[in-house]
């Protein structure tokens, strides 16, 4: 098969770019609104990008009305936001946060999930999530502004709150942890599977 991004639809791009690119990490991002209105919501267009200074980036997509999310809109007016680690035990309470819901709804009481003070930012951290990063804007890169388009946004990252409980000699252990990704659709990945391979001297 042979696909032509200027020939296919945006729609068939999407679902292709969604069944390749696997497993997706979920940045669970908690953001406040000019307003105070807390806004918590999943995005698994997510990564790092740099370790010195550590930065970590996601994408929220343009809605199909062309709407931006108000994710993306709470972080141009106050330049912060929080990435919450997701854990199988909170995945149905994230679930529940990927929702379409109006500005004014908070998440946090719609999950049933905790919002707890962050130490340098505004915005709250989510007390059931076992990796915490506060976050300060570092860039916004528009995309593109159409349906399906997104802009990376680049945070960095001013604070770690780490479990005790995750850890083993004093790194995170995937075992404890339990971290879910994304596939497509309603589909979820868990983290219990995994092999090693020695890298090339």
């Amino acid at each position: 098969m042979i696909v032509d991004p200027a020939v296919a639809g945006s729609r068939e791009i999407a679902n292709l770019l969604l069944s390749v690119i696997l497993p997706r990490p979920i940045a669970f991002v908690s953001t406040l609104s000019a307003e105070g209105i807390l806004n918590l919501a999943p995005f698994s267009y997510f990564t790092v990008a740099s370790s010195t200074p550590p930065v970590v980036c996601f994408t929220p997509i343009v809605r199909r009305d062309g709407t931006r999310k108000d994710t993306l809109l709470n972080i141009e007016a106050t330049r912060e936001f929080v990435v919450n680690v997701v854990s199988e035990e909170i995945a149905a309470n994230m679930n529940l946060c990927s929702g379409e819901y109006p500005p004014e709804v908070d998440e946090f009481a719609v999950s049933g999930l905790t919002a707890v003070a962050s130490d340098l930012v505004k915005p709250p951290r989510v007390r059931e999530s076992h990796v915490n990063m506060e976050c300060r804007l570092f860039k916004i890169v528009e995309i593109s502004s159409k349906p399906g388009g997104g802009s990376l946004v680049l945070g960095e990252v001013v604070r770690f709150h780490v479990d005790d409980a995750v850890l083993n000699q004093g790194a995170v252990d995937p075992a404890k942890l339990r971290a879910i990704g994304r596939m497509g659709g309603p589909t979820y990945v868990r983290t219990t599977d995994r092999f090693d391979l020695d890298r090339p001297q």
